[in-house]
């Protein structure tokens, strides 16, 4: 059976933001889509809202009878009870990675991969898709605050695509390194964002990530094309395959900005093409590194053939993704940002770019660690990183799938961080420290359930 055609889908996990755009998608196909996670959040609340079933307790009594198909995620782990009876019972199992790669096999596909960087990127490229009228289906790996979702399902068939037969849909998807869940996709475009070390509890070392990068890279379509931030050195299996484009926010690179300019935090800019040059541009969201994944969707639009005048409206009215340099409080007094950067580079571009906005003010932060491996690994980055900010409030390890590493703590994180404001805060006592110090622009960072204190600190502080 086609697993596009089940009728009955079972989701472990399905809180998760991968998960619960697959989920959208059956749903919205009229299957009959339920599944458990951990614990409710405003994601679970939506999709309820949506119609789903869910439960937040382990109870395989709750699986429906006639499931075509159980969906689940690596975050969840092998004793857990539903997914035992699952395995026990012999019902149709597959990852969500297997999904995405069954869904969208035979169909034109562009696939943003990247250690950071691809959940910006593909949802910018899916918002100027769907600004050109190119029928798109996107699957995203965070909520894009101009469609308020992570599934994206809209547009009419345009004839003047430059590619020929196959689907004349497009999907766009975010490939994710971990696992190497990537390699279950072969995209008509590929786009690799950054390659720098993580997810080490897989992959080893960064020699087997890059390995990893360069077998995704050579399951682009023959005839297709890759898209490359200038200076990664990725192995290719096959070469010449595809069209290989470089991008980046400078020159030397075959995509690239010139004549960048800054008013009111916003970039203006001319875009330089191998066809040419695009004039002046303007990015509806701050950061140099939100420009650097803005050439890399242009690029994508150029090979498309999107028109210049839909790029540069989809360029302006690109609104971003929530929890990606996400302001929540823009005051003359207080500055508040939420940010999902969980790695040393995330962080770095981070607090450059708010120190870029916001020069000579106390820049606040608030860090929660996420994975014990991740922490371990690359300990001394995040020191580098986080000892940009003048002050943090360090939350403990948010461990998601792993159980403790001995020695691997919040406070063997903070001893190597080289500032002297500095301090372990309990998330239950951190509305009450950030009172008493009274930050003028404060960040939020990490990619566990910091997110579930945003609201709280946005409501405390946004009521003076």
């Amino acid at each position: 059976m086609d697993i596009r055609d089940c009728r009955s889908v079972y989701f472990l996990g399905i809180g998760g933001i991968g998960m619960s755009a697959l989920a959208r998608y059956f749903a919205g196909r009229g299957a009959q889509v339920s599944g458990y996670d951990r614990t409710p959040t405003s994601l679970t609340d939506e999709l309820l809202s949506e119609g789903m079933d869910i439960h937040f307790e382990e109870d395989p009594g709750l699986i429906p009878p006639g499931t075509d198909l159980v969906i689940y995620t690596p975050a969840i782990p092998e004793e857990n009870i539903e997914l035992q009876q699952v395995r026990e019972k012999g019902l149709p199992l597959l990852k969500r990675a297997e999904v995405l790669g069954a869904i969208t096999r035979g169909t034109r596909t562009i696939a943003v991969a990247g250690t950071h960087g691809k959940t910006t990127t593909s949802t910018l490229i899916a918002h100027i898709l769907c600004q050109a009228g190119i029928r798109c289906t996107a699957f995203l790996g965070g909520i894009s605050k101009n469609y308020h979702s992570n599934y994206i399902e809209q547009g009419r068939q345009d004839e003047g695509l430059r590619f020929s037969g196959g689907s004349a849909e497009l999907f766009v998807v975010e490939a994710d390194e971990y696992d190497r869940s990537f390699l279950q996709l072969h995209p008509y475009i590929a786009v690799i964002t950054s390659a720098d070390p993580d997810h080490l509890d897989i992959y080893q070392d960064v020699g087997h990530l890059l390995d990893s990068f360069g077998l995704f890279a050579s399951q682009t379509e023959p005839g297709g094309f890759l898209l490359l931030r200038a200076g990664l050195s990725i192995p290719f299996a096959d070469p010449e395959k595809s069209t290989r484009y470089s991008y980046h926010v400078g020159a030397p690179a075959d995509f690239h900005a010139e004549d960048l300019k800054i008013r009111q935090g916003l970039y203006r800019y001319n875009l330089v093409t191998p066809g040419g040059m695009t004039g002046r541009l303007l990015l509806g969201l701050p950061g140099i590194f939100n420009l650097e994944n803005a050439v890399a969707a242009s690029a994508v639009a150029w090979i498309l053939g999107v028109p210049e005048p839909v790029l540069k409206t989809a360029l302006s009215s690109y609104r971003g993704v929530k929890r990606r340099f996400d302001f929540q409080i823009l005051r003359e007094d207080f500055v508040y940002i939420d940010d999902y950067a969980h790695h040393p580079e995330e962080l770095r571009a981070c607090i450059q770019a708010v120190k870029d906005l916001y020069p000579g003010r106390e820049i606040t932060g608030v860090f929660q660690p996420h994975l014990y491996t991740r922490t371990r690994d690359l300990a001394d980055g995040f020191a580098e990183s986080l000892g940009m900010l003048d002050r943090l409030y360090l939350l403990d390890i948010y461990p998601a799938r792993e159980k403790p590493i001995p020695g691997v703590t919040s406070a063997m994180l903070l001893d190597r961080i080289r500032i002297a404001n500095k301090e372990l805060v309990e998330k239950s006592r951190l509305i009450e420290v950030l009172k008493e110090n009274r930050p003028r622009v404060l960040l939020t960072l990490g990619a566990g359930d910091i997110d579930q204190l945003v609201a709280p600190i946005a409501e405390a502080f946004g009521k003076e």
